[in-house]
C-alpha cells in the first residue's frame, strides 16, 4: 500500500510538472512584450507628445513586421501610452499609475519636456524601470540614477557643440564675428540647462558679450517687454529658447513689428518649439525664413524612407526630433530585449548598460552605447534652419539635407 501511495504521488507530481511546463515556457517566451510611452497628449505640450506617439507606433510596427523579439520566440512588442498632461505633477502621477497598474512594463520612453522627465524618472528609478529619453537637461543623468538613459546630447553639450558652428557661419557670410548677444529663455529644465554653460564661460570664450538676459514662464501673454529690451540693446544675435509654440510665435511677430526681423537681429533657437508645423498656422513662412535652431535630433540624410513613411501615414510635413528619437528608442529597447533574453525590466536595464551597437543609426553622431551616467557616448546634435517654409537639417555636414545660409539685412 505504501509503495502504491509513493507511486501515486510520483505520478501526480510528474503530471503537475508537465502541466506547469507550458506556463514556464510562456513566461520565458511571452506572446507580447509591453513597453510604455510617457508623454503629454493633452494640454499645452500635447502636440509634441502626439508626434512622439507617431514615431513609437511606426517603430513597433516595423519591429513586429520583422519578426518581433527573436530571443523571446518572436514575441511582439506593444506600446502603452500614458498622458503626462501639462504639469510636472501630472507627469509624476502618470508614472505612478504605470508602476501601480502595469507590472509587466519592461522599459519606457519619454517625456519630451526635461521637467517632466525629471519628475517621471524619480518614480521609475525606484521601480527599477529603465527609461530612454530625448530630454536635454544635464540633471536627468547627473543624479546617479541607474535606470535612465539619455539618447540626446545634454543641453550643456549641445551649447558647446553648436555655438562655435554658429559663429563660423556668421563670420563666413558677413566677414566679421558677432560681438554681442541677447538671451531670451523660458524657465523649463532644458532651456535653463542650455544657457547655463553660455553664461558660465562659453560666451566669453567665443568673444560674445551678453547684453540682454531675460527668463520667462511659459506661456507668455505679451512679448512686448522682452522684445523692447532687445531693441534697446541691438545685439548681433538673439538666442531664443522657448518650449511652447505660442511663445515662439509671439516673439517672432513682435521682433518683426519692432523692425528686428531676420537679417537685423538673427535669431538662433534651441529646441523644437520654433520648428513645429503648427507654427505655420499663424506665422508667415517669411518671418521664419533663415531662423536656426539647435536640436538633439532631426530627420537627416539616410532617413529619407522613414521621413516619407511618416508623411504618408500621419500627414506630417517633416520628421522632427520627437518622431525620430522615439522611433530609435523602440529599436534600442528591442535590442536590449534580445540581449537580455527575457521580458524582465531589471534584465533589460542591465542589457542597456552593456549595449554596444556601434555607430548610432537614428541619432546624430557618436555610438549606440551608454556611459556610466546613462549618457549616449559621443552624442552629437543637429542644427536646422527654416528654408522656404520647411525646417531642414543643415549641420552636421554628413547628415545635412541642405546648406545653411546667414540672413542678410534687407
Amino acid at each position: 500500500m505504501a509503495n502504491l501511495d509513493i507511486t501515486r504521488r510520483g505520478l501526480m507530481g510528474s503530471a503537475a510538472a508537465t502541466l506547469a511546463m507550458p506556463s514556464i515556457a510562456r513566461a520565458q517566451n511571452p506572446a507580447e512584450v509591453k513597453v510604455a510611452l510617457l508623454v503629454p497628449v493633452s494640454g499645452l505640450y500635447s502636440r509634441f507628445g502626439q508626434v512622439m506617439k507617431m514615431g513609437g507606433e511606426m517603430a513597433i510596427e516595423h519591429i513586429n513586421a520583422a519578426g518581433g523579439v527573436k530571443a523571446l520566440g518572436g514575441a511582439k512588442m506593444t506600446m502603452l501610452t500614458l498622458d503626462c498632461g501639462d504639469t510636472t505633477e501630472k507627469a509624476k502621477n502618470a508614472a505612478q499609475r504605470m508602476v501601480a497598474q502595469e507590472p509587466d512594463i519592461v522599459a519606457a520612453s519619454g517625456s519630451y519636456l526635461s521637467s517632466f522627465t525629471l519628475a517621471v524618472t524619480e518614480v521609475t528609478e525606484r521601480a527599477q524601470i529603465p527609461v530612454l529619453t530625448l530630454s536635454y537637461s544635464d540633471l536627468i543623468t547627473g543624479r546617479g540614477f541607474k535606470y535612465v538613459f539619455q539618447t540626446s546630447a545634454t543641453a550643456a553639450s549641445q551649447a558647446e557643440q553648436a555655438l562655435p558652428e554658429i559663429m563660423r557661419l556668421a563670420e563666413s557670410v558677413t566677414g566679421k564675428r558677432p560681438q554681442t548677444v541677447a538671451i531670451i529663455t523660458d524657465n523649463t529644465g532644458a532651456s535653463v540647462a542650455s544657457v547655463k554653460p553660455m553664461k558660465e564661460g562659453l560666451l566669453q570664450k567665443l568673444g560674445l558679450k551678453l547684453v540682454v538676459d531675460e527668463t520667462f514662464t511659459p506661456p507668455i501673454a505679451d512679448a512686448t517687454p522682452l522684445v523692447q529690451k532687445v531693441r534697446a540693446a541691438r545685439p548681433d544675435l538673439l538666442f531664443f529658447l522657448p518650449t511652447v509654440i505660442s511663445d515662439a510665435k509671439l516673439i517672432l511677430e513682435k521682433m518683426n513689428e519692432f523692425g528686428l526681423g531676420q537679417g537685423r537681429v538673427p535669431t538662433i533657437s534651441f529646441g523644437i518649439a520654433i520648428a513645429m508645423p503648427d507654427i505655420l498656422n499663424t506665422v508667415s513662412k517669411d518671418l521664419l525664413q533663415g531662423v536656426l535652431s539647435c536640436v538633439g535630433n532631426w530627420g537627416t540624410k539616410g532617413q529619407e524612407p522613414l521621413i516619407a513613411e511618416l508623411k504618408q501615414k500621419y500627414n506630417e510635413p517633416w520628421m522632427d526630433q520627437n518622431a525620430i528619437s522615439t522611433y530609435g528608442d523602440m529599436w534600442i529597447i528591442k535590442e536590449a530585449l534580445e540581449k537580455a533574453g527575457k521580458a524582465d525590466k531589471v534584465a533589460v536595464a542591465d542589457a542597456l548598460r552593456n549595449l554596444d551597437l556601434g555607430p548610432a543609426k537614428y541619432f546624430p553622431g557618436g555610438q549606440m552605447k551608454f556611459d556610466d551616467k546613462g549618457r549616449r557616448v559621443g552624442a552629437g546634435l543637429t542644427v536646422i534652419q527654416w528654408q522656404n517654409g520647411t525646417p531642414v537639417t543643415v549641420f552636421p555636414d554628413d547628415l545635412a539635407l541642405s546648406k545653411p545660409f546667414w540672413p542678410k539685412k534687407a
